[in-house]
């Protein structure tokens, strides 16, 4: 392997040392969270006014950092970096703060709150949360699908016993659906109820059964494939588990890839030199 070769996979391994490092992170998450604020200032059409200038150099500067962030990653990781889902996630939100929020794309200047989703990206415990929910989306979906069913079930039961005499809440099954959503949030619902029981004595029966399987059981459903999910992984290790005080765990992780990738990349640098001289030899 050539000098000029090892001095660019040392230089790349120190970049993404220091690109990963805890202070740089410290610093991201700080300029993520002045963003987010910053974005919150905007809504006030006074404080607008007077410190707009302001506030315009002060994205341009955050905008300059993501984007500088990002150049550094790409040139230490290389096509690795769109190995990761979140260097993908932390591009695609840079990428889009980068088209121009002038004519036919000023819509696209809402979008710019997405940055503050990178906060989830750069904190190793906020990357756990939202890994676990994507694990126990499979879960999810098949109670979110039980849910359904017995939400339909109650929704033409309800249609057909209280439509005619209360249309106004059971008058269609989007009406009853509707309604019956309501009541799972548990808001009013015992006020609907004595209205209908004055006309139904033993309408309670209904709306007890319904509150007992909707929102005691099933959506306490949920809550427990989201733990046991994040319990499995903790135990397999299929995610890093956060230590107490130690954030930049994740980082120490990337340093050790990153090392082990530049070690790699020098082995095979070696062997195609080794070949080379075999040939020439010939």
């Amino acid at each position: 392997m050539s000098k000029h070769q090892n001095q660019t996979l040392t230089r790349r391994t120190q970049v993404g040392n220091w690109i990963e490092s805890t202070a740089v992170t410290q610093f991201i998450i700080a300029v993520i969270l002045v963003n987010a604020i910053m974005l919150g200032l905007e809504t006030s059409v006074t404080f607008v006014q007077h410190y707009g200038r302001i506030l315009e150099i002060l994205d341009q500067f955050i905008l300059s950092v993501f984007v500088i962030e990002i150049t550094l990653k790409l040139y230490a990781y290389g096509w690795r970096f769109f190995k990761r889902g979140w260097n993908v996630f932390d591009f695609m939100i840079v990428a889009i703060a980068l088209i121009p929020s002038a004519g036919i794309f000023s819509v696209l200047r809402v979008l710019r709150v997405l940055r503050i989703l990178r906060l989830i990206s750069v904190v190793p415990q906020l990357r756990f949360i939202v890994e676990s929910l994507l694990k126990a989306l499979p879960g999810i979906g098949s109670i979110f699908i039980l849910l359904s069913i017995l939400y339909y079930i109650f929704a033409v039961i309800a249609t057909q016993l209280f439509g005619p005499q209360f249309p106004e809440w059971f008058g269609s099954l989007a009406q009853s659906m509707y309604t019956l959503f309501e009541i799972m949030t548990l808001e009013g619902w015992s006020d609907m109820a004595r209205t209908i029981m004055e006309q139904f004595p033993y309408a309670w029966l209904f709306f007890v059964l319904f509150i007992l399987i909707a929102t005691f059981t099933m959506l306490n459903l949920f809550v427990a494939i989201i733990i046991d999910t994040m319990q499995t992984l903790h135990e397999h290790g299929k995610i890093e588990k956060p230590s107490e005080g130690e954030t930049g765990s994740s980082q120490e992780l990337d340093r050790l890839r990153q090392e082990n990738w530049a070690l790699q990349e020098e082995i095979k640098a070696l062997k195609r030199h080794l070949k080379n001289k075999k040939k020439s030899r010939r």
